[in-house]
């Protein structure tokens, strides 16, 4: 399982990457593999406004369907327009080209509620039965 040590992770699987006074939200690695094959995205309009916790996005591939939780609340200001061609760079590159939104956070201060990479991977390792 590939991590960004520059993200900060969610419980239901969302990394969400700090810059400035934007920040980046995706999938992680493990939700892609865990999904398998994306097939489609559908990602909120810019402008859209989000609480923490509150679904921003679904994802569908061939396996299944699943929500994506807002990481931080905020308002989008852009959403990665390749997804809709090429929703396969969520599989290939959760945390580069596969990226979902970016988005002016509210209250950084949420990031405190989230994972440090080291804390993820004790989940997802919990979630798999401790193997």
């Amino acid at each position: 399982m590939k991590l960004d040590k520059n993200c900060r992770y969610t419980e239901t699987h969302e990394w969400v990457r700090v810059a400035g006074n934007l920040a980046t939200a995706g999938i992680t690695d493990h939700a892609q593999s865990e999904l398998s094959d994306v097939v489609y995205v559908e990602l909120p309009e810019v402008g859209d406004v989000f609480d923490q916790g509150e679904v921003f996005a679904t994802v569908e591939s061939v396996k299944a369907a699943a929500d994506v939780y807002m990481p931080l609340s905020g308002e989008i200001v852009e959403v990665n327009e390749e997804l809709s061609d090429s929703p396969e760079l969520v599989n290939e590159d959760p945390f580069g080209e596969g990226w979902f939104i970016r988005f002016a956070p509210s209250d950084l201060s949420e990031l405190d509620d989230l994972m440090t990479p080291e804390e993820y991977q004790d989940h997802v390792a919990k979630e798999e039965g401790g193997h």
